[in-house]
């Protein structure tokens, strides 16, 4: 994936500190990026995912674990 696919999606994922307690949304809808990885960690299919949550489009999706990965990627430097 290109830098630009990971900026264009990582784009969907915002910040509002009046909205879900300013936890990351998928493109300022009440709908927090943990909810869709919570979804897809019970296994849940994305098909279903989005025939549940109709607003949602595949990228919304690819976007929330693209956002959980960079989240964890950094050191973890122990004292």
């Amino acid at each position: 994936m290109s830098n630009e696919e990971v900026q264009k999606l990582l784009q969907r994922i915002t910040f509002d500190p009046k909205q879900c307690g300013g936890r990351p949304c998928i493109r300022g809808m009440r709908i927090r990026v943990v909810d869709i990885l919570e979804m897809v960690t019970a296994e849940v299919p994305i098909d279903e995912i989005l025939s549940d949550f109709p607003y949602l489009e595949k990228d919304d999706i690819r976007a929330a674990l693209l956002y959980a990965t960079k989240q964890l990627d950094h050191s973890v430097i122990s004292a």
